[in-house]
C-alpha cells in the first residue's frame, strides 16, 4: 500500500476526520489496498453541513449569471485536468483510461457547461391576474442544503449530476462517494472550491453509518441517492421521519427486445457494446435480451461471438473495453449468478473469471432461461447478458415489463409502427430504438418502479431541486 491518507473537503478546504477511523481503498485491477479513506462520524457530519448551511445564504442570493459563470470555470477546470481526474478514477474503479477520457470526461464536461446555462432560465409562470385586484407570480427557489449519496460504478460522472442540478439552482451540497471509490469526487470538490464560495460543495468519506449518519440529519431539506433498491428503500423511510425531499435512482434490468427484422450483425454488436461496457456494472446495461423466434438461434450466436470477442484487461491496455468489477465481493456476486444458473439453461460464452489477479470477470452469455429465473429477476450488475426467446409482441411486452424495475429498456427492429406501440407500451423511464444508452444533457434520466423516482439530467433535473412558491399581490385601489 503505498500510504496515502485521504481526508474530507469542507469549507473549502482538506479536514481530517474526528475519530481517526479509516478504511482501505483497493486498486481493483490488482486487488491491493493503495490507500486510507476516513470514516467520518456523527461529528464530520456535523461540520459539512454546518459548513454547507453557513454558505447557502449567499450562494441563493447570487445572481444566475454569477452562479452560471462559476459554474463555467468550474467545468474548464475539470476539462483542464481530465488526464488527473480519469487516472485517478480508473485506479480507484479499474477503468480503461482511455476509454474513460474518451467516454466519461466529455459527458461530465457538457453536463456541468449544460446547468450552467440552465441557472439562467429558471422560471415559473408568467405573472398574471386571476383574481380580481390580485396579480400572482411564481418564485423558483433552491430547497436549501442537500445531502447526496455516489455510488461506485460512475464515482465521477454521478456526482456531475448530482452537484450540477443542485449548484445551478442555489443549493449548498455535503455529498458522500462510495467507500470504494472516493478519491475522484474529493479531487472535484478541491477544484470546485477554487472557483466556488467556501461550503457550497463539500465532500466526506465513510461507509454505510456515515451515509445513514447524512440522511438523518436534521440540516438538509433533500436527499439524493444512486444507489441499490435496498439502500433506496433505507434512505426514503429515514429521510421520511423528517419529511425530507427524495431523490432516487436505484437498479435496473433492461429489456432489449430484438424483432426478426433488426440487423443481426449490428443488434449483437451494439447489444454487446452496452451490455458490457463498465464491466456490465451500469443500472441501463443491455444484460436482459428477448429475441423473436425466426431469429433467435442466429442472433445468440452473434452475441455469443461479440462476447468472446470482447477484450476485458487493466486501465493501461489500450486494447480493452473493460476493467475488473468493483471488488472481490461483487466478484463473488457475479459468479454466484452463473453457479446457480438452471440446469434448462446454458452459458453460452464466458461465465468465470478471468485471471488470478484483480476482479475481472470473462464477458459472459447465458440463454435458455425462463422468465422467472433468478437470473433475469434481479440485477447481477456484471458483464452478463441473459437471452431468452419470445413468441410475439404481446409475450414480449409481457415479459419486458414482468420485472420489478423500470430505468431503461431498447427495441431493435425496421418497423416504425412496432418501434412506436414497444416505446408506449415498454414501463421505463428511457426507451431506445436500435441502439441502446446513450445519453445527452439535454434529456431526462430516472425510471419507475423500484428503479426510484426523480430525474438526473435536463431542465427535469432541475425540478427536484426547487420548491415553487406563489407570491400574491393586492393591486386594487
Amino acid at each position: 500500500m503505498s500510504g496515502e491518507r485521504l481526508r474530507n473537503f469542507i469549507g473549502g478546504e482538506y479536514t481530517d476526520a474526528k475519530d481517526g477511523r479509516t478504511l482501505e481503498v483497493v486498486d481493483p485491477s490488482t486487488g491491493e489496498a493503495y490507500a486510507e479513506a476516513p470514516v467520518s462520524g456523527a461529528e464530520d457530519v456535523d461540520a459539512a453541513f454546518r459548513a454547507a448551511a453557513e454558505a447557502f445564504p449567499a450562494w441563493r442570493d447570487a445572481t444566475p449569471g454569477e452562479r452560471s459563470l462559476a459554474m463555467l470555470r468550474f467545468a474548464d477546470a475539470v476539462e483542464a485536468r481530465g488526464r488527473e481526474l480519469v487516472e485517478a478514477e480508473s485506479r480507484d474503479t479499474g477503468k480503461p483510461v482511455q476509454l474513460t477520457m474518451d467516454e466519461e470526461l466529455p459527458p461530465m464536461v457538457d453536463n456541468l457547461r449544460f446547468f450552467a446555462g440552465a441557472s439562467r432560465v429558471l422560471e415559473g409562470k408568467a405573472t398574471g391576474e386571476y383574481l380580481a385586484d390580485h396579480t400572482s407570480s411564481i418564485r423558483r427557489e433552491p430547497i436549501g442544503v442537500c445531502a447526496q449519496v455516489t455510488p461506485w460504478n460512475y464515482p465521477m460522472m454521478m456526482a456531475v449530476w448530482k452537484i450540477g442540478p443542485a449548484l445551478a439552482t442555489g443549493n449548498t451540497v455535503v455529498l458522500k462517494p462510495s467507500e470504494t471509490t472516493p478519491v475522484s469526487t474529493l479531487m472535484l470538490a478541491e477544484i470546485a472550491a477554487e472557483h466556488l464560495p467556501p461550503g457550497v460543495f463539500n465532500v466526506i468519506c465513510g461507509d454505510r453509518d456515515t451515509g445513514r449518519a447524512l440522511v438523518e440529519h436534521p440540516t438538509p431539506q433533500m436527499v439524493s441517492i444512486t444507489g441499490s433498491v435496498r439502500a433506496g428503500m433505507e434512505v426514503a423511510a429515514a429521510a421520511a421521519k423528517d419529511l425530507k425531499k427524495v431523490h432516487l435512482e436505484l437498479g435496473g434490468k433492461a429489456p432489449v427486445v430484438v424483432f426478426d427484422d433488426a440487423d443481426v450483425e449490428s443488434a449483437a454488436q451494439g447489444i454487446a457494446e452496452a451490455g458490457y461496457f463498465n464491466a456490465g456494472q451500469d443500472c441501463t446495461a443491455a444484460t436482459r435480451v428477448l429475441v423473436a423466434d425466426r431469429l433467435h438461434d442466429e442472433f445468440t450466436e452473434a452475441l455469443a461471438e461479440a462476447a468472446r470477442g470482447t477484450v476485458v484487461g487493466p486501465p493501461s491496455n489500450t486494447d480493452a473495453f473493460y476493467g475488473p468489477v468493483n471488488s472481490q465481493a461483487q466478484l463473488e456476486r457475479v459468479q454466484g449468478f452463473i453457479d446457480r444458473v438452471p440446469s434448462h439453461a446454458r452459458v453460452l460464452a464466458g461465465g468465470s473469471r478471468s485471471g488470478d489477479t484483480g476482479y475481472f470477470f470473462e464477458p459472459t452469455v447465458v440463454g435458455g432461461l425462463r422468465q422467472d429465473d433468478e437470473i433475469v429477476q434481479n440485477e447481477v450488475f456484471g458483464p452478463v447478458i441473459t437471452v431468452q426467446r419470445f413468441s410475439d409482441e404481446a409475450q414480449a411486452i409481457e415479459w419486458a415489463n414482468g420485472v420489478r424495475y423500470g430505468l431503461a429498456a431498447s427495441v431493435w427492429t425496421q418497423n416504425h409502427g412496432r418501434a412506436m406501440r414497444m416505446s408506449k407500451a415498454l414501463d421505463f423511464g428511457a426507451v431506445w430504438v436500435n441502439t441502446h444508452i446513450p445519453f445527452v444533457s439535454e434529456m431526462p434520466h430516472g425510471g419507475f418502479k423500484h428503479s426510484g423516482y426523480g430525474k438526473d439530467m435536463s431542465m427535469y433535473g432541475i425540478e427536484d431541486y426547487t420548491r415553487v412558491k406563489h407570491v400574491m399581490h393586492y393591486i386594487g385601489a
